[in-house]
């Protein structure tokens, strides 16, 4: 545990529940929210009191910092619940370490782990009725942190305010997808903050996303910004391909974010005697795979659909459509990762944490 002080938790129970009137067989992922949510102000160098409340709007100065100079940061993370009723989270240590790595890169104080971890037990257990049972529904769980100071002078925030949202989720899978390979556009560049889980990351791949998506593509693979010739992510996803039956990801950079769901498959695959090969994958090896037959699958990897198959690919104006799988290894690998999840397989690497 942190070896900061011991944190009361102040708890402020909704009256009512809005869970009565949420349709879950239809949700639309991250657009329904539970009853309480958590925040904790940070303030003349140290963090305030935890605080759980009825979820509701927050008042902001129209000069706040992170309007102005964008220090925000996240994590995804989801919560299961089991055939027994009993809720589990997935390697959240995972998702701690990665948060105030993002927090440091973005000259942010690193939140407490008492405050993160407990936080996060106390809202889900507050909100436990939100986590329902069956594989492909969970609990998405987004803590995040803002800079809150007025004042638009360019210079680190000296306030923060750390919250914890949560959403209920069901399988967030957007069928095989067709993507472009990124010949111009950088997602992230050496020095920069491609490995923080940084809000200004993901707006800055909304615009040639859509230009990719005008072109009847769904997703850009991004590649490096230097030469463009090395793979690196496939829209918000670490991204893998299988090639003559070895699996392929680039390594993590500061270019590129350190998925816990890329880890994971890694550590899940090399268990199960595939082949794993974590090195850079260039343009090329994908276009001769194709050519001489031996790319067999694409897929991204992420906390929000955990795999999302890939079916083809275009670089310079050619497209390449991948060749169907009788039993695809993403959908296998899949499978087993969230058997793990939802208690319905062991867990021999103490991945699962319950609640």
């Amino acid at each position: 545990m942190s070896e900061h002080p011991t944190y009361t938790f102040e708890v402020h129970k909704s009256e009512t529940s809005k869970i009565g009137s949420v349709d879950f067989d239809n949700l639309t992922f991250g657009s329904v929210f539970t009853d309480h949510m958590l925040y904790c102000d940070y303030k003349n160098g140290e963090w305030g009191t935890p605080v759980i409340k009825p979820y509701e709007p927050i008042m902001m100065d129209p000069s706040a910092r992170v309007f102005h100079y964008g220090q925000a940061i996240f994590e995804g993370m989801k919560a299961y619940k089991d055939e027994q009723d009993d809720v589990w989270l997935f390697r959240p240590d995972q998702n701690f370490i990665r948060f105030n790595k993002s927090a440091a890169r973005l000259a942010m104080p690193e939140v407490p782990e008492e405050i993160f971890m407990e936080g996060l037990k106390h809202i889900i257990n507050l909100d436990k009725d939100w986590v329902k049972k069956g594989k492909g529904t969970s609990l998405y769980i987004r803590p995040f942190m803002i800079a809150t100071s007025p004042g638009v002078i360019a210079a680190p925030s000296a306030n923060y305010k750390f919250m914890i949202l949560l959403s209920p989720a069901k399988s967030y899978y957007q069928g095989e997808v067709k993507v472009l390979i990124a010949e111009h556009y950088s997602r992230a560049a050496n020095g920069g903050i491609g490995a923080a889980k940084a809000a200004g990351n993901y707006s800055a791949q909304f615009y040639p996303t859509r230009l990719a998506n005008q072109q009847g593509y769904q997703q850009v693979i991004w590649t490096d910004d230097a030469t463009h010739t090395k793979l690196e992510e496939a829209g918000t996803m670490n991204v893998f391909f299988r090639i003559n039956n070895t699996l392929y990801t680039a390594p993590t950079s500061e270019r590129i974010l350190d998925g816990v769901t890329r880890k994971s498959i890694i550590d899940l695959a090399k268990s199960l005697g595939i082949a794993v090969e974590v090195r850079p994958v260039l343009v090329s090896e994908l276009v001769e795979g194709m050519k001489n037959g031996s790319l067999q699958e694409i897929f991204g990897a992420g906390t929000a659909a955990v795999i999302n198959p890939i079916s083809g690919f275009s670089f310079q104006d050619t497209y390449y459509e991948l060749p169907k799988q009788e039993s695809p290894l993403s959908l296998f690998l899949k499978d087993k990762l969230t058997d793990i999840q939802y208690k319905l397989a062991e867990d021999s690497f103490g991945w699962t944490v319950k609640i």
